[in-house]
């Protein structure tokens, strides 16, 4: 990555600082887990995660402001809450489970129980890579940064084009909608 750079300066020319606002402390990260994991309510997030009242409030609250949770009436009982994830909620999954493994590999070295495995063949899921649009996994020396209208132009002149079924996202798209990146 070495002839073009990214703005560092500029915070708005790159998603990370934006993400780092809504999702950049512990917490926030901790009731996204507890989330896929099936907690819904208030009090089953204060119980399970050890967390202060105060604090949990204004952590759902941010999450409901930026649109990662749903804040809805239970169904059962419409005087109590469930904090339920949107698709912009799951389409975080990926980068938790990235920040999980890598926790994994350079953390305390724990085997977790339980174990995150695909339904289909029951087995633990790989590790979270950068692939390419193609399905290729990229490393750090396969990466680099170009002008926007330079995107697809490689080194040699010829043009790439997208595999079929690539669908990255852009803001300045308004017909994309990106996936849901997990199954509900």
């Amino acid at each position: 990555m070495d002839k073009i750079r990214e703005p560092l300066r500029e915070l708005t020319a790159c998603g990370l600082p934006e993400a780092l606002e809504v999702m950049g402390e512990r917490w926030s990260f901790m009731i996204l887990r507890a989330s896929f994991n099936g907690l819904y309510h208030f009090e089953e997030f204060l119980c399970e995660l050890g967390i202060a009242r105060n604090i949990l409030s204004n952590r759902l609250a941010k999450l409901v402001e930026h649109g990662i949770l749903d804040r809805q009436p239970c169904a059962d009982d419409r005087r109590r809450i469930e904090y339920r994830l949107t698709e912009k909620g799951f389409d975080l999954l990926p980068a938790m489970i990235a920040l999980r493994q890598w926790g994994q590999k350079y953390g305390l070295g724990a085997n977790e129980n339980p174990v995150l495995v695909d339904e289909q063949d029951r087995l633990a899921i790989g590790p979270v890579a950068i692939t390419s649009h193609d399905g290729r996994v990229l490393g750090p020396k396969d990466l680099r940064f170009v002008d926007r209208a330079d995107e697809g132009c490689r080194a040699d002149g010829s043009r790439a084009t997208p595999a079929d079924g690539f669908d990255r996202v852009r803001r300045d798209d308004a017909a994309a909608k990106p996936r849901i990146a997990a199954a509900r």
